[in-house]
């Protein structure tokens, strides 16, 4: 297997580029699934950085569950994401795109659960408009990221909590960009993963309602799990 040298860019960490070389290994096929990778030596020569940076891009890669350490034997390929993936997102973008991911399940738990004590008339009605925005546009595969953004940003609001408004209006283009690349995958795969996409959202819209904190801060953080995992997942984009 013959790897190319890292194409250095000013705009990533050299783990985060390096991450996305890998990436574009494993999505090419060019690594497949099952096989083993370079040693870390092996992959520090042949992309030209040093170990720790391996390190820390192959950390990225097993949290993503893209690959998986085996002990004393090696790190081997776990899956293969779908190959539209690195052309709905450059692959030097995507470490930073699962990390904003990452963090947005910690944050809008604590905004579903603050907002199923605490929304009002007027705030459950502006979720349930964004919601049926977002339903009626993914209905016809043209789901809307303003329609999704409004979504999650009327929950923040809901919560009372002014600051999480602020936390997802700072991080709106970080979001945006996760939410692009999800939207366009769910798009092109089959009615099931759209439907699951769609009762995902109805699911947190629903425990809101209800006033249950402990089930919107559930099925807001299943949701924002299960897109982190569809967008490395090729098995769920079929």
């Amino acid at each position: 297997m013959e790897l190319a040298k890292l194409k250095i860019t000013k705009r990533q960490t050299l783990a985060g580029q390096l991450y996305g070389q890998i990436l574009e290994q494993i999505v090419s096929n060019t690594l497949g699934q099952g096989e083993r990778l370079p040693s870390e030596h092996g992959l520090a020569t042949a992309f030209g950085v040093s170990r720790p940076v391996v390190r820390e891009a192959l950390k990225k890669l097993q949290e993503d569950g893209l690959v998986e350490a085996r002990r004393g034997v090696g790190t081997f390929v776990r899956r293969r994401p779908p190959e539209k993936l690195i052309e709905f997102a450059t692959v030097d973008s995507v470490a930073g795109l699962m990390r904003a991911m990452e963090a947005r399940v910690t944050v809008e738990h604590a905004t579903a659960r603050l907002a199923a004590l605490r929304a009002g008339p007027k705030d459950l009605a502006r979720i349930e408009s964004a919601l049926q925005r977002l339903e009626e546009t993914m209905a016809v595969r043209t789901p809307s990221v303003d329609s999704d953004y409004q979504f999650h940003l009327a929950i923040a609001a809901a919560s009372g909590n002014e600051v999480f408004v602020d936390m997802l209006e700072c991080t709106r283009d970080a979001i945006e960009r996760g939410i692009d690349v999800a939207q366009k995958l769910t798009r092109e795969g089959t009615q099931a993963r759209l439907n699951l996409v769609m009762r995902e959202h109805r699911q947190i819209f629903e425990a809101i309602r209800a006033g249950d904190a402990e089930a919107a801060g559930v099925c807001m953080s299943h949701h924002l799990l299960q897109a982190r995992t569809r967008i490395t997942d090729h098995a769920e984009s079929a």
